[in-house]
């Protein structure tokens, strides 16, 4: 058999290339099972000779992370789905309707996204604080109902759809919204996991807006319960790789389990006027 030397070099730097990746998640699982006596030995062992899950019972006891973890969820989920639903709406609308001043509305959405988001920060602040939404869900959940990337992304993909299609349905006699359902969501697929990725794991990261509008340990979400965490449990290494292990891997699940519509969605869409 003939061996392609270029296809062994890729094989050998993609694998070394996955090692390195997998190496600090690895490393962060074993650390939060080590007791202190196998924690800090000198050369590290990358072996567990006696795990517990002490660090895991002493993080869900001495804060409220379960609490943390559903909130981050409930507000990662809402927005995703209001994203997913949303953008896709309009990104059919500003692809595939003529209606007046489309084009600079579109644009208008596309120069939002140049915006630095810090200066938005006093203003969303005020205009939460003024209609009574501090320490709510709804200002974690209401700003993020739609994002422009969101409506941009759907938009560039919903023009690689054939019109002859979106004709065919009007014939058949569909509606507008008849069409979205029937037709644009079941071909923007890749591009709507490719979304909800995205959505879902800049929701689950958030910390600087949950930071200013959450007033209660309540009402904390996941970055701001690993924010106390290090504050107060910093030098305790094992809690804080438990912690940050819990953090994860919902992130993680959320990629496996949309990574294929992930990657033909970033394949599939490209920029398309």
């Amino acid at each position: 058999m003939r061996i392609d030397g270029r296809r062994v070099f890729i094989a050998i730097v993609l694998t070394v290339g996955a090692i390195l990746m997998i190496l600090p998640y690895y490393w962060m699982a074993i650390s939060s099972i080590k007791p202190p006596e196998e924690l800090f030995l000198y050369p590290p062992r990358f072996t567990v000779a006696r795990p517990t899950l002490r660090h895991y019972v002493e993080l869900f006891t001495l804060l409220p992370v379960a609490r943390s973890l559903l909130n981050s969820l409930w507000v990662a989920s809402a927005v995703t789905l209001s994203n997913l639903f949303l953008c896709s709406l309009a990104g059919y609308a500003f692809a595939k309707l003529r209606f007046p001043g489309r084009d600079g509305i579109f644009l208008a959405l596309i120069s939002a996204m140049m915006v630095p988001w810090q200066v938005l920060l006093i203003p969303g602040f005020i205009i939460v604080k003024s209609l009574g939404w501090l320490n709510t869900f709804w200002a974690l959940i209401v700003p993020n109902l739609a994002m422009p990337f969101g409506i941009f992304l759907c938009r560039q993909y919903t023009l690689s759809i054939p019109d002859g299609l979106i004709e065919a349905a009007r014939i058949d006699g569909y509606h507008e919204f008849g069409i979205y359902v029937r037709v644009i969501v079941p071909l923007l697929t890749p591009a709507l996991a490719t979304l909800a990725i995205f959505t879902f794991l800049s929701q689950w990261n958030s910390f600087v807006w949950p930071l200013i509008v959450v007033q209660t340990s309540e009402m904390r979400t996941v970055p701001l319960i690993i924010g106390v965490l290090n504050g107060q449990f910093g030098a305790n290494v094992a809690l804080m790789m438990a912690g940050a292990l819990v953090v994860t891997l919902p992130m993680l699940l959320v990629f496996l389990a949309f990574q294929r519509q992930f990657i033909k969605g970033i394949f599939l869409t490209s920029i398309r006027e």
